[in-house]
């Protein structure tokens, strides 16, 4: 019961940092705001962890919280872009099914057997995963989002000098910014793709980084779970550190660096510290119980990231989406009592 206790608090804290990370992610440059949020991860759990743990790890233990952060950063660079294509809830939740995916195939085939209760709330958190993926109708993937929080969904379309394009906060000299409806002039003039054609290839994008970003998410949770418990939290704090230096390494190679803007940053800076609890609330929980089943159960995410985005940006909850919740509120249930091994 600790182990799906602590899996959901993670489940709790990736929604949230995700939610934040979008919005900051849709207002700057994403290499800045995974700049910023790798550093302050690994600055407030460096200021945490020594305190609290006594063991030094072993070699094995930080290779695979190295390669834990790397996978995970790739993953979240993903992801952030893939909110920019999509709407927060296709992208986190096709995130969600393949790091789901991954780190149960990873836990059967390291030994792990969940038993049958467990193995039913395992196999219904994928459909309920899919259900709260499901686009919302004909809806564009930005337009659910007031204001200033709609989506730059056609960089480099826009002619220079469209009256309609409106670059938001932190894009300014990145390249020309239009929103949905500068993409419908009369006739389709000027090489513009018609909005059916440009729906289903942003769309497309967006699936494809939430693939990618489950991918990467999926080798992060293998690698913390093989990274052991027996040296307390450091590889936490190696996972974050290999992060920062990922992305520091990516903002040198793409000459990008610098603060993003000052909405973006106060975004950035809270997603650091809710992942941060979040990535600690993994780690205790898969050494609490079996991999296949805490992976699961944090890779519910999306419901969190899905219910903050329908409060606070207004996105549509369809009644797929609705099932696909009521799915995932079964499936948690289903694994407590099975238990996790």
């Amino acid at each position: 019961m600790l182990a799906v206790l602590l899996a959901l608090a993670a489940a709790a804290g990736y929604g949230g940092s995700d939610y934040a990370a979008g919005l900051a992610a849709r207002r700057a440059s994403v290499v800045r705001v995974t700049v910023l949020v790798e550093v302050t991860s690994a600055a407030l759990l460096m200021c945490v962890v020594p305190f609290i743990s006594s063991q030094a790890p072993t070699l094995t233990s930080a290779l695979w919280g190295i390669a834990a952060g790397v996978s995970g950063v790739t993953g979240a660079m993903a992801l952030y872009l893939g909110f920019r294509y999509a709407a927060f809830s296709v992208a986190s939740s096709i995130s969600a099914v393949g790091s789901a995916a991954f780190s149960v195939l990873a836990g059967v085939a390291l030994g792990e057997q969940p038993g049958a209760l467990s193995l039913a709330g395992i196999a219904l958190a994928l459909p309920a995963i899919v259900a709260v993926s499901a686009p919302a109708g004909q809806q564009a993937p930005h337009a659910a989002l007031h204001g200033q929080q709609a989506t730059d969904v056609a960089l480099a379309r826009q002619p220079a000098g469209g009256s309609r394009g409106v670059a938001p906060p932190g894009q300014q000299g990145q390249g020309p910014v239009t929103k949905e409806r500068g993409l419908r002039p009369a006739g389709g003039s000027r090489g513009v793709a018609p909005p059916g054609q440009h729906r289903q290839h942003t769309y497309a994008v967006g699936v494809g980084l939430g693939l990618a970003a489950g991918a990467g998410f999926g080798m992060f949770f293998v690698g913390l779970n093989e990274a052991g418990s027996v040296s307390d939290l450091w590889p936490v704090v190696i996972s974050q550190v290999a992060a920062m230096a990922t992305v520091i390494c990516v903002a040198a190679a793409t000459r990008d660096f610098g603060l993003p803007p000052p909405g973006a940053r106060r975004l950035s800076v809270m997603t650091g510290v809710i992942g941060a609890a979040g990535t600690t609330m993994f780690f205790l929980a898969t050494h609490h119980g079996l991999l296949a089943v805490t992976a699961v159960i944090t890779s519910l995410y999306p419901a969190v990231t899905i219910l903050l985005a329908r409060v606070m940006s207004g996105e549509r909850l369809t009644v797929l989406r609705i099932i696909g919740l009521s799915l995932a509120a079964a499936s948690v249930a289903l694994i407590a009592v099975g238990g996790t091994g």
